[in-house]
């Protein structure tokens, strides 16, 4: 086995998912952290540069993994040693400035999530990234601002995905939100909503880096029989990215158009909306 780019201390977990944050700067770090603890994540783990400070107040909700030359613009590498160090246990992962949603997330936990998804004999959730955005980026030029949350409620659209001009049974590539409005800064690549960001690997899986897990019904969206719940990351990752990047940030003035919905930061707004799908889960 390669060696692990991190250690976690096994004495350190409890029964329960592991959830993963990749901390690529502290912008929403800490509301980042306080969320998926919210959630029930009680193995919550931060991957981060040396030199980038775990914020005060977070130490009792995490552990904190200092990476030396982190580099998270591919992660599958992090993913990867994540699958040899936890074969067994639901996996989760995220960003900073991101924040997940499942259906009824207010009243159930992550472990209640992925104790039904096992029972379906699901080994893996497909998930909608959302990107959120500020209504005024004079008051928040850095792209992110919790209290005036917006994001597209239209403007959606999905691709068959296909390998070698073979069609992928039950694949999708789902394109829209600001990477699809502002597609002129962003490369083909990095345009998806897709990911799969919570799963329980099985043996000989492995994530590329383009997201995608060898094991191709890890990249479904449903089973065959029936729709399976699905999740949605809410991110300001990509507005965040626009509003910081030279090549985009004189460019635009405003994300804001009249699609534009104030997020309220509830699931049921998202499956109203069609972002989330609870399936059997009622």
């Amino acid at each position: 086995m390669a060696k692990s780019l991190f250690d976690i201390p096994s004495e350190t977990l409890v029964k329960g998912p592991v959830g993963v944050i990749f901390a690529e700067d502290l912008t929403g770090l800490t509301s980042s952290i306080r969320h998926h603890a919210r959630l029930g994540f009680k193995n919550l783990f931060v991957l981060k540069r040396q030199d980038l400070e775990l914020p005060e107040g977070c130490s009792d909700l995490c552990h904190a993994i200092d990476i030396p030359d982190a580099f998270f613009s591919d992660v599958s590498p992090y993913i990867n040693q994540l699958i040899a160090l936890f074969p067994d246990r639901w996996i989760y992962y995220c960003f900073n400035a991101e924040y997940l949603h499942f259906p009824f997330c207010e009243s159930r936990s992550i472990s209640d999530l992925t104790d039904f998804v096992t029972e379906e004999k699901r080994s893996s959730v497909f998930s909608y990234t959302i990107d959120l955005y500020p209504d005024d980026l004079d008051k928040a030029n850095d792209g992110f601002s919790l209290e005036d949350a917006y994001f597209d409620g239209a403007g959606y659209y999905a691709l068959q995905r296909y390998i070698t001009g073979e069609a992928q049974d039950r694949q999708l590539d789902i394109c829209g939100g600001l990477k699809w409005r502002f597609e002129e800064h962003l490369p083909y690549e990095k345009r998806r909503l897709n990911r799969v960001a919570l799963f329980k690997p099985e043996p000989d899986l492995e994530i590329d880096s383009a997201g995608y897990f060898n094991i191709p019904e890890y990249n479904t969206y449903s089973c065959p029989w029936h729709n399976n719940t699905t999740i949605t990351i809410c991110s300001f990752r990509t507005s965040k990215s626009l509003k910081t990047n030279p090549g985009s940030t004189y460019e635009i003035d405003s994300f804001i158009w009249s699609k534009s919905v104030k997020f309220r930061w509830n699931s049921q707004q998202l499956m109203d909306h069609g972002f989330m799908e609870p399936g059997q889960w009622f």
